[in-house]
């Protein structure tokens, strides 16, 4: 099997095809990981009420595979990849705050250990790899995991029909202040989230994120949105307003893959395709990795999905 791209989706699609028993090769453009997958702030936004309708089935699949997931992952690479929260506490407009039960972790460990665990399993990982769809090895099937990056790597007519554009998100990271020592919870509106980091190298500061911007590829971060970005979260939790109390740690920017509909793509290019599409995952690629790379596994191997996958297929763009 071939996929193309090394992201989240593309290497959690490559292991569970390798568990299956198929040999895989995963191509590569840049290095592995580089760049949504551990930009992402790590929530398993499952009842974020700003989701379309239409991705809960697959966040709740997910988040049911999630266990068995990292503990695929631990097998293989001998690395313990621990959730940080268990509870996010939305805020909504008229002034009330919800309870919800949905953990998040840290993308950046996630992806240590699952790349350990690819290079452990034998998956041929090529970085710094183009692909080109007329000199691609041969494959008994081509798998699309190319993020922000579908529309240059996608063969064919699909090249300029499908669209997954990137949406830029920047974020930072700041130092916890004493009296936030004990924060354990996502904390979540529609403008803003914090996410506490409670275990490993960065425990003890949280991330505030994150801008969304039509700005192509740049991926540079600018003091006058990272201050906004505070000024929101201070709504939330003001003990985070001031750079003296909760100094700002480190800021990046990263590149989530948008669709119209903010929905995902996964499934073939079209009926009886061999090449298949899995992008399109927004702001959810971290929490829909271990659903998509169960299903596109399944529909590689010719069973049944665990879904219906119409609302997410290539076929509602490309329909003419």
């Amino acid at each position: 099997m071939l996929i193309v791209g090394a992201g989240i989706i593309g290497l959690s699609i490559a292991l569970e095809l390798h568990n299956r028993g198929a040999r895989v090769l995963v191509l590569e453009r840049d290095t592995a990981l580089a760049h949504a997958s551990t930009a992402a702030a790590g929530i398993l936004a499952v009842h974020d009420p700003h989701n379309p309708p239409a991705l809960l089935p697959l966040s709740q699949l997910s988040a049911q595979l999630y266990p068995a997931f990292l503990a695929s992952i631990e097998q293989l690479s001998g690395i313990a990849v621990p959730f940080h929260t268990d509870t996010t506490l939305q805020y909504f407009q008229n002034g009330t705050t919800s309870q919800l039960a949905e953990r998040s972790l840290d993308p950046r460990q996630l992806a240590t250990a699952l790349l350990a665990a690819v290079r452990a399993s034998g998956i041929e990982l090529r970085e710094r790899c183009e692909f080109h769809p007329a000199g691609a090895p041969t494959a008994p099937a081509v798998i699309y995991a190319t993020g922000a990056w579908t529309i240059p790597t996608t063969p064919g007519e699909l090249d300029h029909t499908l669209p997954v554009r990137p949406r830029k998100g920047q974020m930072l990271r700041v130092q916890l202040p004493p009296a936030l020592h004990g924060l354990r919870e996502v904390h979540r509106s529609d403008a803003i989230y914090i996410v506490p980091r409670t275990l490993g190298p960065n425990a003890g500061s949280a991330l505030i994120g994150a801008t969304v911007e039509d700005a192509g590829f740049d991926t540079s971060t600018h003091p006058r949105d990272l201050t906004h970005l505070r000024t929101l979260a201070a709504v939330l939790l003001p003990a985070l307003a001031s750079e003296n109390d909760a100094p700002q740690l480190e800021a990046w920017a990263g590149l989530r893959p948008h669709t119209p509909d903010r929905l995902p793509v996964l499934g073939p290019l079209e009926s009886g395709s061999r090449h298949f599409l899995a992008t399109g995952h927004y702001r959810d690629g971290i929490l829909l990795a271990p659903a998509t790379a169960v299903l596109l596994a399944d529909l590689v191997e010719d069973n049944p999905p665990a879904l219906d996958l119409t609302p997410y297929s290539p076929a509602r763009f490309t329909s003419s």
